[in-house]
């Protein structure tokens, strides 16, 4: 990572890589569709900050928004894949 080369900056470090690499989609030319196969990973980028704040951090409010995100990205992202299969079919 750039900066700091310590225990959590490159856990952000490697969050943040595999996010962009799972963001980097096929697009299908449905607005809708590339929506939700977009912010799956950029949801799932976020639970993965989260986490490791989770377990490096120690501040409380940030330790209970840090647990907010991942209760509330995990649903949406339930939410957007069960959206998909039906639009699948």
């Amino acid at each position: 990572p750039k900066g700091d080369a310590g225990p959590s900056s490159k856990a952000y470090a490697a969050a943040n890589a595999k996010m962009h690499q799972s963001m980097a989609i096929t697009y299908t030319g449905d607005a809708d569709v590339d929506f939700a196969k977009g912010m799956i990973a950029h949801h799932q980028g976020a639970i993965d900050m989260a986490k490791v704040v989770l377990q490096y951090g120690k501040d409380l409010k940030t330790r209970k928004l840090a647990e907010d995100i991942v209760k509330n990205q995990e649903a949406e992202i339930a939410t957007m894949n069960e959206w998909l299969k039906g639009k699948a079919q």
